[in-house]
């Protein structure tokens, strides 16, 4: 069986801009595959490609064994397309979208069993524009599964969705992949990716940059152990690195989140906490470990804003 998506040598301009630039990547069927990157590393421009709304200016794409470019007729019906924007009527019901989109498929999902599954029931009449952010994020992605389709795309599935809703969504993913659906997404969350993906894959600049499991990349770029703790925003952190043996680097990753990267022992432990205690702060959530795919994320793509 053909992969859920192949891509080789892909290359795609915007007049002087090269968006995606060589680009390859595979990914096996009825696995979730989660496509990161910063703003503008050319994510979105890959998977349109793949969706079949942008050609290729080089390179062969190929999505369930089919050119999305030339064979969209027969693509498209066995692909879910959800699109960070939305993109329903203003001014339609819940329900009434979604049973739109399930007439155009040829063996639709039950419209009700869906917005029930997707905690939207108690909204089905309500026009779209009302809905709350997370709710029209939770519909769209009804619409794109409501065809039952062997792929489905996400644009940031979860994006202002409450801990509950990203949960529920989340468990219908791991549901979807168990019966054998292939799930292509893209996100800025890294615990989502981290929690959800079999695969990552790191795009910058219209490269594959990294890729791997989670727990594999993490692992890979993770020299040492390294304690984490939280406490007052604004520590010194040169001072506590100076109390620390030579070698060892302090830092405060977020406002209140410090990271210790070194060699971790008892030692060690109990120098930052008798550090923290001089400074009148309380260490909290000390947590020893790998770093997660966050830091890694960083490590290989900058910390530098993008526009």
């Amino acid at each position: 069986m053909s992969a859920a998506v192949e891509i080789t040598g892909l290359v795609k301009r915007f007049g002087a801009v090269t968006a995606v630039d060589g680009l390859d990547l595979k990914m096996p069927r009825a696995s979730l595959l989660a496509l990161l990157g910063p703003n503008g590393a050319g994510k979105t421009t890959t998977v349109e490609i793949c969706e079949g709304f942008l050609r290729p200016d080089a390179g062969t794409v190929r999505v369930l064994g089919l050119d999305p470019a030339r064979d969209g007729s027969a693509l498209r019906p066995r692909i879910g397309v959800m699109p960070q924007g939305g993109g329903a009527y203003p001014g339609v019901r819940a329900e009434e979208m979604l049973r739109l989109v399930a007439a155009c498929a040829a063996s639709p999902l039950d419209p009700a069993w869906l917005l029930d599954t997707l905690g939207l029931a108690s909204a089905k009449r309500t026009p779209y524009k009302r809905l709350s952010g997370g709710q029209q994020q939770r519909l769209s992605l009804a619409c794109a599964l409501v065809g039952r389709p062997e792929l489905v795309f996400l644009d940031e599935p979860t994006a202002g969705m409450d801990p509950q809703a990203r949960r529920l969504v989340w468990d219908l993913l791991t549901a979807l992949r168990g019966d054998g659906v292939s799930v292509l997404l893209t996100t800025h969350l890294m615990e989502e990716a981290e929690t959800l993906a079999d695969e990552v894959v790191i795009v910058d600049d219209g490269n594959v940059i990294a890729q791997g499991s989670p727990s594999a990349l993490t692992a890979e770029h993770a020299e040492d152990a390294q304690l984490r703790f939280k406490a007052r925003p604004g520590l010194n952190t040169d001072l506590l690195t100076a109390a620390l043996p030579e070698g060892y680097l302090v830092r405060e990753s977020s406002p209140g989140g410090y990271r210790v990267a070194g060699l971790v022992s008892p030692q060690v432990v109990s120098t930052v906490t008798a550090w923290c205690a001089q400074q009148g702060v309380l260490a909290e959530e000390l947590h020893v470990g790998k770093r997660d795919l966050e830091e890694v994320f960083l490590e290989l793509t900058g910390r530098e804003l993008r526009t």
